[in-house]
């Protein structure tokens, strides 16, 4: 049977007074918010994610990094999980790789 002889046959059915008939509709708003929450929501996220992942595999020693705690360091040394950057001074901290989250590179003014 065709679409267009099911709605034929649909259509010359009268329905009660009350009943609704947006069964499809329905559907089909659900469909839509689930489309529009995908755009908006959940591709820039998945965008996002690959880049600092990618950020982070990128990292070379004396990039300037700030780390998910608030320290502002110099990569001094790179390993497969961590990641050792100067701080101060002599002072280094060895910080998971994970925990990096931004280059702050350009955000220092060039003297």
């Amino acid at each position: 049977m065709t679409a267009l002889t099911f709605f034929l046959l649909q259509g010359g059915q009268s329905q009660p007074q009350g009943a609704a008939g947006g069964g499809s509709m329905f559907w089909l708003m659900i469909i839509l918010m689930f489309v529009i929450m995908w755009m908006f929501m959940i591709r820039p996220q998945r965008k996002q994610q690959k880049e600092l992942e990618k950020f982070r595999n990128e990292l070379k020693r004396g990039d300037k990094v700030v780390t998910a705690g608030g320290i502002y360091g110099t990569v001094d040394e790179i390993k497969d999980r961590s990641v050792l950057i100067k701080v101060d001074g002599d002072v280094k901290l060895r910080v998971d790789k994970n925990s990096i989250v931004r280059d702050y590179t350009q955000d220092t003014p060039q003297a």
